[in-house]
């Protein structure tokens, strides 16, 4: 099928399936699934800069299906999530720049995939080590715990240490988040994190859930189901802005966007449904293939110059 606002020919029936998968990993990971959906773009010959639009357009309609099923489990700080979406939407508008600026350079596909391709990597690596080292603790500490039905409370991580330091900075404003178990942290933290996350929305595409979720596990010490829940959540904000943005510079393909939309909506509910049944350590273990696939297949798209 020909696309004639980005003059790409891609079958619809890979886009619903891409969708479908997006739909379910965003639901129960949180994140709006870039890390395959741009590399899953770009295999099939859409240029980087169409990819990181397209991919924010049809992910914001994910994203309302996954909430709307995660709100009813109790697992979005609405309180949190608003804070995040103004230094998320202030972080895409940069990295939607920064890609406007390599496109006019004409290398924005190469410095892109080097980039995406480090992050992605990194971040596996990282959640890899931190939850094998938090279910081991677990086992040593109780044989016995049950999986199913485990508090928030129970959610620990062998990197805990350094959101209670960071809640100890006395930066003014501090504010509570009492739907996540915080007493008190710094609003400019939250910022920075936000703002962070959305930069490499704005730049690699999506919501940036890869980044934003791990960072409100690990730095913020947002329980993981909680994590999942509120970034997707603050992805419908953040993603409406960036695919606004990136639709006035020329690259969204709506039209794409709508197709993968078909199946990522039916994908999203599963995967929200699916968070109830895993403890938050086993939800970031699966997590860490993830990246790992997106970055494959950058390298493969990158070093022979293949498409589907």
């Amino acid at each position: 099928m020909f696309f004639p606002i980005s003059g790409a020919h891609i079958s619809p029936i890979y886009l619903v399936i891409v969708g479908f998968v997006i739909g379910i990993l965003g639901g129960f990971f949180g994140v709006g699934g870039s890390f395959i959906a741009g590399p899953a773009l770009r295999l099939v010959g859409l240029d980087w800069n169409f990819a990181v639009g397209t991919d924010l357009a049809h992910i914001v309609g994910k994203s309302v299906v996954a909430v709307r099923q995660h709100r009813a489990f109790g697992n979005v700080d609405l309180k949190l999530g608003l804070i995040m979406a103004i230094g998320t939407i202030a972080g895409a508008e940069a990295g939607a720049q920064l890609i406007q600026m390599l496109k006019r350079a004409g290398n924005v596909n190469f410095v892109v995939s080097i980039v995406s391709i480090v992050v992605y990597l990194s971040i596996s690596a990282f959640m890899m080590w931190e939850s094998r080292k938090t279910l081991k603790s677990q086992r040593r500490r109780s044989s016995t715990a049950k999986v199913k039905g485990l508090t928030a409370k129970k959610d620990r991580s062998a990197f805990s240490h350094v959101p209670r330091a960071i809640q100890r900075l006395k930066i003014w404003p501090m504010i509570a988040l009492p739907t996540s178990g915080v007493k008190g942290i710094s609003l400019w933290i939250i910022l920075v994190v936000a703002f962070i996350g959305g930069f490499f929305g704005g730049f690699l595409g999506g919501g940036a859930g890869y980044i934003r979720m791990p960072s409100m596990v690990y730095v913020l010490g947002i329980p993981t189901h909680l994590a999942v829940g509120t970034d997707l959540f603050e992805i419908i904000i953040s993603a409406s802005y960036g695919t606004f943005s990136h639709a006035v510079k020329g690259n969204v393909d709506i039209l794409i966007a709508l197709v993968m939309h078909t199946g990522a909506a039916i994908g999203a509910q599963i995967g929200a449904i699916s968070t109830q049944y895993f403890a938050g350590p086993k939800i970031r273990l699966a997590f860490v293939p993830l990246p790992l696939i997106g970055a494959v297949i950058v390298i493969y798209t990158l070093f022979t110059g293949h498409k589907l």
